[in-house]
């Protein structure tokens, strides 16, 4: 008996398809994301209308397939070819996403010009923009000084004309800013809706890929600084970047959280003037406070971005409290993670911070999460405690357990590397260093417990 076909259902999110409707995906738990797609399938979940074709090319031993070296072309500007792991690659497909306001459109606009100029080789840049008008982008450009000739703008919205843009210019390099403004006139939907940003996404990345054409897109972000739109977006495209950065600093990272074409964990940094993105290949030097001489409660410690070791200086102070429930208040640290190691230094250094309000903050507005920065953080309430300051040419490396242990942490070696390429001359790292990373005109203190780390100092 022939059985009965049925309608097939799919995730607009995530892509899962089922047989039946359900309020949430199983997949990616979104709710009301599943929708009818309209084919018909059978009961085990395959199309009946598909049938099967002779391939036109076997399959092949991995072992037998030839690759050479993938060629790059350098957009000019070392931070942006550092996290797309050297340059862009001939029909590489970018989504660079952020929150409003952050510079997106800043910095693939001073990409654009320094792409056109192409080191005295001229290549055509093509810059479309749903949301500005091409004179707000050409106010943008002259004051960032991006007046490249080769840089051609337009105003669009409609994909089709877009196409015709490709066509008619011949681009070497197209930006698109935003895709969730961009429609096509042949689909239901308005812009930016689920329907309209799969499919301008995918009829982009075709043209991009069969012009071998690099394609740079910039993406709306959510609440949480998530892609908007469907999750499906980030599997069409070969890099996603994210954009952050904090409005009340000057800072802006760059990192790189999909790349086919390169490391998946690289992280750029630049910073916002009045002239627009300025790079920052030092970016240590913005963690560090500009002081004569040591002072109590700081303590440098050598943090992991990515790939990227970063000095950051953590700061503490402790007074006197006059309520019953002292405050503890972090800036750019975790809150409830700060908490638990003031109680481990507590206990540790034998000081009394049950009566007295502490703060733990960091330079600049850096935003730490490696556990590598807790010997710092304890160091530094002990400081601020005992009034007693720490040497200015020390660093402080290893993660705190509620034990008090002092543990190893991951890229020790890259993080001594950094410290003594910035001149300090002395690091308290947990045991064992030594055997995997020994740093000459660094001297090494290794410790066991938090204990014996104040007992050093």
């Amino acid at each position: 008996m022939a059985k009965t076909p049925r309608a097939s259902f799919k995730c607009t999110e995530c892509g899962w398809t089922g047989a039946k409707w359900v309020g949430r995906c199983p997949e990616c738990q979104a709710w009301s994301s599943v929708v009818e797609t309209g084919g018909i399938t059978n009961r085990a979940g395959l199309k009946t209308t598909t049938q099967g074709v002779a391939p036109i090319q076997p399959a092949r031993p991995v072992s037998h397939i030839q690759v050479g070296e993938v060629e790059r072309t350098h957009t000019g500007l070392n931070e942006l070819d550092r996290v797309l792991g050297g340059g862009l690659v001939a029909g590489q497909c970018v989504l660079l996403a952020g929150e409003p306001g952050v510079g997106k459109s800043t910095l693939l606009l001073a990409a654009a010009n320094t792409f056109a100029d192409g080191n005295g080789k001229p290549r055509k840049v093509l810059y479309v923009s749903g949301e500005e008008s091409a004179e707000q982008i050409s106010i943008r450009a002259r004051r960032i000084g991006a007046m490249s000739p080769n840089v051609l703008i337009a105003d669009e919205t409609d994909l089709a004309v877009l196409l015709g843009h490709i066509e008619d210019v011949d681009p070497d390099l197209l930006i698109v800013d935003s895709v969730q403004t961009i429609a096509s006139s042949e689909l239901d939907g308005r812009a930016g809706g689920v329907t309209q940003v799969h499919e301008v996404t995918q009829v982009l990345t075709r043209a991009a890929k069969g012009r071998r054409m690099p394609l740079l897109l910039i993406g709306q972000s959510t609440r949480d600084n998530s892609v908007a739109g469907p999750r499906s977006l980030e599997h069409l495209v070969d890099t996603v970047l994210t954009f952050e950065g904090d409005r009340s600093t000057p800072l802006r990272l760059l990192r790189a959280n999909k790349n086919r074409y390169g490391p998946a964990d690289e992280v750029a940094c630049f910073e916002q003037t009045d002239d627009g993105l300025q790079e920052v290949s030092d970016p240590s030097s913005l963690f560090r406070s500009n002081r004569d001489a040591a002072i109590p409660g700081t303590c440098i410690t050598i943090t992991l971005e990515g790939r990227r070791a970063l000095l950051v200086e953590v700061q503490s102070l402790t007074t006197t409290s006059s309520s019953n429930n002292p405050l503890r208040r972090t800036t750019g640290l975790d809150n409830t993670r700060a908490a638990m190691l003031t109680a481990v230094t507590e206990r540790a250094a034998r000081i009394k911070l049950w009566d007295k309000d502490v703060y733990l903050a960091t330079v600049a507005g850096a935003k730490v999460s490696d556990p590598g920065a807790d010997l710092a953080m304890c160091l530094a309430l002990t400081s601020a405690a005992r009034d007693q300051a720490l040497s200015d040419d020390l660093v402080v490396i290893g993660e705190v357990a509620l034990s008090g242990d002092v543990r190893p942490v991951p890229g020790l070696a890259q993080r001594l590397a950094e410290a003594a390429r910035l001149g300090f001359t002395t690091a308290i790292v947990p045991r064992g260093t030594s055997k995997t990373a020994n740093v000459p005109g660094l001297k090494l203190i290794e410790v066991a417990n938090l204990a014996a780390a104040i007992s050093h100092l």
